[in-house]
């Protein structure tokens, strides 16, 4: 079992998009932040499903998300 970072961002004019650092191309993009992520989790379970078929090597994941911080800034 393995772990994949996601990073949700909100885009200049609204929605949010979605990618994962460990996997470069599987993104996601929603209006709603809960979208969003769902769609993510899909996009990833997709992207390891086709690398799994194709016979190519799974990344392993690097990048680790520990925490969010928040300002009053």
């Amino acid at each position: 079992m393995s772990t994949y970072a996601i990073i949700i961002e909100r885009g200049e004019t609204g929605g949010y998009g979605a990618y994962s650092p460990d996997l470069p191309g599987c993104v996601a993009m929603a209006d709603d932040q809960d979208e969003c992520l769902r769609l993510m989790i899909e996009a990833i379970e997709f992207h390891l499903a086709g690398l799994r078929e194709d016979g190519k090597p799974i990344p392993h994941p690097n990048t680790v998300a520990a925490t969010t911080f928040t300002t009053a800034a």
